[in-house]
């Protein structure tokens, strides 16, 4: 089956369209996976305005399909299907014309979108797929809306159930599309569960026990700011490029430890509690008063932005490796997986695996492949497909959003 899978939750427009093929040992083949991203628009802010990526998802959401479409290695005689046909052989037929009118209504919110997506169906006919997958949460309710409202009009007007899904368990299941579980037998229920999973993005730091696929416990979560929020507030703090994440890690590479003078010293929030939570605004208040205390040659030196940024990333890192290997202790699970977007970050990737290959070795580690780890359509389409099998297919009509979805909610 095909799967064309569509991620707005936040800041990325993502679309993908995904194969999985086989019966006894079925895998994912990727055909395509398009992300457009918003940094260069968001970075005078430091951070997402809500507005402006509503905006962006709706300028991009028609172009990144079209190239998602003309992306995937489709056989010849549907690459011809998906050819330009000409406007007034379509623009006569009085279904098509139909079919305008309901668009319009599902697209009332989003005018932009609405004209883009007709001119798109003016002139590509439907590609040869089986379901829409979309996210519907957790995310950014105004950016959610238009992916989930650009999905129901393409399932309307080509017909085809929309699947939707969690954001978060999609980065979990990010791992089927890395070499590190290649020969998982899905339909033998071969799955690399039970486990503990550790979910690190800009909005989300959890804990979460997976019994099986689909069975979720969150066992602890960050109360107020998310690792990936506390990068970003404290390189701008001091002076650095948003995303912070990349930003902090590119200055904490160059730091030496031969060369420490500043004596930096950050808390590590929570690491010794006995629960599972995480809690990282203290780390960036801690930041900035530091930054405040300092001269200002001292603050603008390569010396204490390197310094600093090694200490920032060394501090996250050792709250996230202490807290996940408690858990896979305490549950006595052998298996722990990563993902979202800070799980990029080559240093927590190097750490976690040590750890783990030192105090416990018999335990497994799966992380998805660096370009899995940051929002993209192609995890939301292997979600998609377990969703699927599940029979958790619905019609345009009766798909909504929610925007502070849990993993634990079906």
């Amino acid at each position: 089956m095909r799967i064309l899978a569509i991620e707005t939750s936040c800041d990325d427009t993502g679309i993908a369209i995904l194969e999985a093929k086989g019966l006894k040992r079925p895998g994912f083949r990727i055909l395509s996976n398009i992300v457009s991203s918003q940094i260069k628009i968001h970075k005078k802010w430091g951070g997402v305005y809500p507005t402006l990526a509503k905006r962006e998802h709706q300028k991009n959401l028609v172009p990144v399909l079209s190239r998602a479409l003309k992306r995937a290695k489709f056989s010849k005689q549907e690459a011809q299907l998906l050819k330009r046909v000409k406007f007034p052989e379509r623009r006569k037929e009085l279904s098509f014309l139909r079919k305008t009118k309901e668009l319009e209504k599902i697209l009332e919110r989003d005018p932009r979108l609405s004209k883009r997506l007709l001119i798109f169906f003016k002139e590509y006919q439907k590609p040869k797929i089986d379901c829409i997958a979309v996210t519907i949460g957790p995310g950014l309710e105004p950016c959610l809306w238009v992916g989930v409202n650009f999905a129901r009009a393409l399932a309307y007007f080509w017909n085809l159930p929309i699947v939707p899904v969690n954001h978060i368990e999609a980065h979990i299941l990010a791992i089927f599309l890395g070499k590190e579980v290649k020969g998982l037998r899905l339909e033998n229920r071969n799955y690399p569960f039970p486990a503990i999973c550790l979910i690190v993005s800009g909005g989300h730091t959890q804990l979460i026990l997976i019994k099986n696929l689909g069975k979720y416990e969150i066992l602890g979560e960050t109360r107020d700011d998310a690792a990936g929020e506390c990068f970003d507030k404290t390189a701008r703090i001091l002076g650095l490029d948003y995303p912070g994440g990349p930003a902090i890690e590119t200055e904490a590479t160059k730091y030496r430890v031969s060369d420490v003078k500043l004596q930096i010293k950050l808390p590590r929030p929570m690491i010794f509690s006995k629960d599972y939570d995480f809690s990282f605004s203290g780390l960036k208040t801690a930041v900035l008063y530091d930054f405040k205390k300092r001269k200002q040659k001292t603050k603008k030196s390569k010396q204490y932005i390197r310094e600093m940024a090694a200490e920032i990333q060394q501090a996250i890192i050792d709250v996230l490796i202490k807290k996940t290997m408690k858990a896979a202790k305490d549950f006595r699970i052998k298996t722990i997986i990563l993902g979202g977007g800070v799980v990029a970050n080559k240093e927590l990737r190097r750490q976690i695996i040590k750890r783990i290959k030192k105090e416990i070795p018999d335990t497994k580690c799966y992380i998805p492949p660096t370009k899995y780890c940051t929002d993209n359509a192609a995890m939301i389409a292997v979600n998609g497909y377990f969703n699927y099998k599940k029979g958790e297919k619905k019609s345009w009509p009766d798909i909504s959003v929610n925007a502070n979805l849990k993993i634990t909610q079906s």
